[in-house]
């Protein structure tokens, strides 16, 4: 199990006791490591500077106790923000319409990366119908390197 998965165990069910859900954990190399934990509300209300700090807060402490990560880091906190990772497939359902960029891990259809509309999931899989493109394409879920929102006008009126 990865240091990140390790985190995800430890640190969700508490986030979700406090009416949070989490988005993404990620921990990046360097000089010294960041710790990035991702979270949303799960009634999806606004996130402020302060629900981080409560979350940072609790975080912190279940870190302090099991002591997932080897070496010395730095903690951060915040919300995923408008033009989000889409980390979760009930994230390709929530943002069906809006504009994403995809990078799945093997080529399908000879490619990699799309740009286009989100059209939801089929199963395990997320469906993306690419800019100039009529039908969508299916990327297993689990082939997904990274994907997030574009910010565009429809992204912001939408307030999400």
């Amino acid at each position: 199990m990865s240091a990140t998965d390790k985190v995800k165990a430890i640190i969700e069910p508490s986030l979700e006791a406090m009416g949070y859900e989490l988005v993404r954990v990620q921990l990046t190399a360097g000089g010294r490591p960041t710790l990035q934990v991702m979270a949303e509300r799960a009634d999806r209300g606004e996130m402020t500077v302060d629900h981080c700090a409560e979350i940072s807060r609790t975080v912190s402490a279940l870190l302090d106790v099991e002591d997932p990560i080897d070496a010395a880091y730095y903690l951060e906190v915040s919300s995923p923000g408008i033009d989000r990772p889409l980390t979760r497939l009930a994230d390709f359902e929530r943002f069906a319409g809006f504009e994403a960029k995809l990078e799945a891990r093997t080529a399908i259809d000879g490619r990699r990366r799309f740009r286009g509309a989100l059209a939801g999931c089929d199963g395990e899989c997320v469906l993306v119908v690419p800019e100039g493109a009529d039908e969508p394409v299916s990327i297993p879920f689990d082939d997904l390197a990274k994907a997030k929102l574009v910010l565009t006008d429809a992204l912001i009126a939408a307030g999400r």
